[in-house]
């Protein structure tokens, strides 16, 4: 059911890439709640993906941009402004990529080139988007900017590597950049940290359907999906969360709250013999 809560509005959504990218799901929500939005990914998403029929389906044009490069951004909303008629009242950040997690490089063994490549995708993409947009006064009084983060930011999980740090940046950069377009322009720039999703970029982790199953045994409503963070994204966009702002909102079934769970102690007792051992019986440490 549609309440038109992003109707007259205009968006600008990074990272859809496919039909299992949470971005996805928010362009279609916000087109249903009577938004006009752009897509944009960079070049070779938009070439490799399925982003130019969510572009026909929702009837949004795509413009291809790096969300690193600056020279892309600066094109890009000012193209944006042009083909939605004015300045812009909401944006999605959906930007995360490890090369040390897809190289399988390990946290004690990263390769520092591709540290820098994980923190500017994932994290320092989401200032220079935010910065170019403050430069060109692209975004409406009272608009709303939103990044996906994941509580690893705050907590220890194996197997996610360097994305901790960068959603620690992400999350940081939400909080700094929001006092200062908060008090100026009256934009909200938040973060909504997500319970692990069945993503394209989700499942590449190393673990994640373990991950995925202990998260949604130690939730008590279970993991939120795709579809449910949409929902949350457009609470988020719309003017029903006019004075939210600089926070990192947990979106995750209550995950982040829990010690554990009734569940997640019977799942752990059917595996209490560990094999996380080599053969002489020493500890691995994953």
């Amino acid at each position: 059911m549609a309440y038109n809560l992003l109707k007259g509005k205009r968006g600008i959504i990074f990272g859809a890439l496919n039909d299992m990218s949470i971005a996805w799901r928010v362009a279609e929500k916000a087109v249903e709640e009577g938004a006009q939005i752009v897509l944009t990914n960079t070049p070779v998403a938009v070439r490799m993906g399925t982003v130019n029929e969510l572009s026909e389906k929702l009837n949004a044009p795509v413009i291809a941009a790096d969300a690193t490069n600056i020279a892309d951004l600066e094109a890009l909303f000012t193209q944006a402004q042009e083909i939605l008629g004015g300045k812009i009242d909401f944006v999605l950040h959906s930007i995360g990529m490890s090369p040390n997690v897809r190289k399988k490089r390990t946290y004690d063994d990263l390769d520092y080139s591709l540290l820098e490549k994980t923190l500017d995708i994932s994290a320092v993409s989401f200032h220079k988007m935010i910065q170019v947009a403050k430069k060109q006064d692209a975004i409406a009084n009272g608009g709303s900017i939103l990044a996906l983060s994941y509580v690893a930011a705050q907590r220890t999980f194996f197997g996610y590597n360097d994305m901790a740090d960068a959603k620690s940046l992400l999350e940081s950069i939400a909080r700094s950049f929001g006092y200062i377009y908060g008090r100026e322009k009256g934009v909200r720039v938040n973060t909504i940290s997500q319970s692990p999703t069945m993503t394209t970029a989700g499942s590449g982790v190393k673990g994640f359907d373990g991950l995925f199953d202990f998260s949604d045994r130690m939730s008590p409503l279970g993991n939120a999906s795709a579809d449910e963070c949409a929902d949350y994204c457009i609470v988020m966009f719309s003017d029903l969360t006019k004075k939210v702002t600089m926070q990192n909102l947990f979106h995750d079934g209550g995950f982040s709250s829990m010690g554990m769970s009734l569940r997640g102690m019977t799942q752990y007792n059917k595996s209490f013999v560990s094999d996380n051992t080599d053969e002489e019986g020493h500890i691995i440490y994953g």
